[in-house]
């Protein structure tokens, strides 16, 4: 039983509404309290009374059917350049930058958009420096999405780099955090702070219009956003798409990549039976007794590599229409301080910005090569960027070394030696080894790493003792599995 916000007299709305945990004149008081704007407010009223209507944002297998590599536009056989220069002056980058790191353990006081990444330069840099390259063909600009928690540090950040007038932003919102128990606001007065949120990256189109960034961005005769995660080195402006979706005047268009053995985990692209329309499903979305699908890179074959673009002037009118874009919720169930399991158990409301292509009527997917999904939310995949995988010049940007000729690799380490950044980097104290040639490495236990260390095919390093193995200078490890 969902909740219609247009109808207040929907039976669905009448339950909710005599339900006994229907606690939401509280968080209207907390969210007031924080000068949150009517839209923020009426986004959580809407996703509360669908936690309340019993809705955990679940999607079905019966639901959704698979999509076919036919179905979809392939990148490598567009040729829209040149009509992608001619309206490269109605363009805007707008890069999420709310993420703390918190997977790759860097706490709640990091924004994981300044961690170096390659040769000293942090993601900040590394777009920044996109961006410039860029600004020599014609002057396009660069909006950051902060979230509270990475603000200040980003701005700071920008001051230090002398950019901070080459760069706009505006901030994400926040939601409170629901109390699994009660139902109510979540109480943590040892740091108030925690009791909120972010609400998930899919309140972008909230934030960007409540910010005034919108109207800003129609004023100057922007069009066309291309909107990507920070954290995705891979993530460039594309004159071929861009003039793809402007010349077929799409509202929305959604990269997708082939999903590997690594892959099992992103949200993957489906259809739904009922209406042929293009979805996208999240983990957090899929049953727990169909994860089995939702993991068969053979039946769902593409992933969302969130490196979407909107037509600005459709979102406008379909945020004249509703106060929010109403995307399918996201339950998260968390705790209210996450580094302490003994908290509190709580729900976080969230949406991904991706399930906009539920929303907006004949939206597509089109595919793309894994040099446009270059991620790093995990330190296995921050191992694969600092090798010589991945190479770096400022007026090249990030790209794949050329040298490499295998799929992208797949890398475990152990997460009780290499789950935070700071024990991660402490085994590595001269660098990554070379991983050009390598398939698959697979690290267990405490393993350090010497300078100039070359590993090639499929590697396994195992360490089973309580003394720290030592992989020395110079040696070379192909197909080999080593252990101690």
């Amino acid at each position: 039983m969902l909740y219609n916000l247009d109808n207040p007299t929907y039976p669905g709305n009448v339950a909710i509404f005599m339900n006994q945990n229907n606690h939401y004149p509280l968080f209207y008081q907390k969210m007031a309290a924080q000068g949150l704007k009517s839209s923020v407010t009426e986004a959580f009223e809407y996703y509360y009374n669908l936690l309340l209507s019993g809705e955990k944002g679940k999607i079905y297998e019966s639901e959704i059917t698979t999509i076919l590599p036919g179905d979809l536009l392939n990148l490598n056989t567009m040729d829209y350049e040149s009509q992608g220069l001619e309206v490269l002056d109605k363009t805007v980058i707008i890069k999420l930058n709310g993420g703390l790191g918190t997977t790759m353990g860097l706490g709640l006081n990091m924004a994981k958009s300044l961690l170096p990444i390659k040769h000293g330069y942090s993601f900040l840099e590394i777009y920044f420096h996109q961006i410039q390259k860029l600004k020599k063909s014609m002057p396009i600009p660069l909006i950051l999405m902060n979230s509270f928690n990475t603000h200040k540090k980003t701005m700071a950040a920008l001051k230090q780099m002398r950019a901070e007038n080459d760069v706009e932003f505006f901030l994400q919102n926040m939601f409170p955090k629901v109390d699994q128990q009660t139902y109510k606001p979540a109480h943590w007065p040892q740091n108030p702070q925690l009791e909120w949120n972010p609400p998930g990256h899919g309140e972008i189109y909230t934030a960007f219009k409540s910010s005034g960034m919108l109207e800003k961005c129609l004023n100057m005769g922007i069009e066309y956003a291309f909107i990507s995660n920070s954290d995705n080195l891979g993530a460039q402006l594309n004159l071929s798409i861009l003039g793809y979706f402007a010349q077929k005047q799409l509202p929305f268009i959604m990269e997708v990549v082939r999903r590997g053995l690594s892959d099992t985990k992103g949200g993957h692209l489906a259809q739904y039976r009922q209406n042929g329309q293009l979805i996208l499903r999240e983990m957090t979305q899929c049953p727990e007794e169909e994860l089995h699908l939702f993991q068969d890179i053979y039946h769902y074959q593409f992933f969302n590599t969130n490196n979407l673009w909107i037509n600005l002037k459709v979102l406008a009118d379909y945020l004249n229409m509703h106060s929010f874009v109403r995307l399918p919720m996201i339950c998260n169930p968390k705790h209210v301080d996450p580094t302490d399991p003994t908290s509190p158990d709580v729900y976080q409301l969230e949406t991904a910005m991706g399930n906009a292509i539920s929303v907006f009527e004949n939206s597509q997917a089109v595919i793309v090569d894994h040099d446009r999904y270059i991620p790093i939310k995990r330190n296995a995949q921050l191992l694969a960027v600092w090798s010589d995988c991945y190479l770096y010049d400022p007026k090249k940007s990030l790209h794949p070394n050329p040298k490499r000729q295998l799929e992208p690799i797949n890398i475990h380490l152990d997460p009780k030696y290499f789950a935070h950044f700071d024990q991660f980097a402490s085994r590595f104290p001269n660098g990554a080894p070379s991983l050009v040639h390598c398939n698959k490495l697979r690290v267990i236990g405490d393993v350090r790493f010497e300078a100039n260390v070359v590993l090639k095919g499929e590697v396994v390093i195992e360490n089973t003792t309580d003394q720290p193995m030592i992989i020395k200078e110079n040696q070379c490890i192909e197909n080999d599995c080593v252990k101690q």
